[in-house]
């Protein structure tokens, strides 16, 4: 079963990358336009702080640092 609103969004990201040759770089300043060109309050948050408690694969395995 298709759902016509993933459609929709398939459809609008493809035409957007066509639009932009496919350069990520000139795809993603194109988005940061439609962005502050749609009137909406645009908020930035704090990076988030790595939380030491987190661990990867790799160092729960022993082979990370």
């Amino acid at each position: 079963m298709k759902d016509p609103i993933v459609e929709d969004v398939r459809k609008y990201r493809k035409e957007h990358t066509q639009k932009f040759k496919g350069k990520l770089s000139e795809i993603c300043a194109g988005l940061r336009r439609i962005q502050e060109n749609s009137g909406h309050r645009i908020v930035r948050l704090a990076p988030r702080k790595k939380d030491r408690a987190v661990q990867t694969t790799a160092q729960r395995r022993g082979r990370g640092r």
